[in-house]
């Protein structure tokens, strides 16, 4: 009689979550196999046709976040992966003042969402710690203290930054676009930018 072979279904779902956040074009990527990435982060589905109703947002959550990660850098999954959650609990964290809505402390939200599917997915531990640390720190002001007490950490929530700015109201964010030069000349890093496409 022959041994059924044991499928090992969680590489399968975390093989093909980094097929789609490294395809090239990742946002059309996503938008050809989104049947798959739901069956794999569910967790996704509230974020989908969810209004920003807010100044600073032309884009609901779900098209805010393709855009963001249609201008990440090609080669940089950690970077991409950070941008497909970092608004993932918007729809849960957020109060409405009047026709806007806010989002305090969604970044917590996001982390604890982002931190269940990469355990589900078997990514090591070390790795989930920093990946939730640039997603829950997506929205927070780094400092030059920051880039002193680790550069390396300041680059990859920068990054992240940067795509995030770049995917909003593009009226309204000259602002964060200001704050992304300072922190920028704080690395002193003038590639930083120019090697997001725009």
């Amino acid at each position: 009689m022959t041994e059924l072979k044991k499928i090992d279904y969680q590489k399968i779902y975390r093989d093909s979550f980094e097929n789609l956040l490294n395809s090239q074009d990742v946002s059309n990527a996503i938008r050809s196999n989104l049947d798959i990435l739901i069956s794999i982060v569910p967790e996704i589905v509230p974020m989908i046709g969810f209004d920003h109703m807010h100044p600073y947002h032309h884009l609901d959550v779900w098209e805010h976040t393709l855009l963001a990660l249609s201008l990440a850098p090609e080669d940089e999954f950690d970077t991409k992966l950070a941008l497909l959650f970092h608004d993932i609990g918007k729809p849960h964290s957020w109060s409405q003042d009047g026709a806007v809505r806010h989002f305090y402390g969604h970044g917590a939200v996001s982390e604890q969402i982002t931190k269940n599917v990469l355990e589900r997915l078997g990514y090591p531990q070390k790795y989930i710690d920093e990946m939730c640390d640039i997603v829950r720190n997506h929205d927070e002001t780094l400092t030059k203290k920051d880039v002193e007490n680790d550069r390396d950490r300041v680059i990859k929530i920068l990054k992240v930054q940067i795509c995030d700015s770049l995917a909003h109201n593009p009226t309204k964010y000259q602002k964060r676009l200001k704050y992304i030069e300072q922190v920028t000349a704080y690395l002193n890093d003038v590639e930083l930018i120019p090697n997001v496409k725009q």
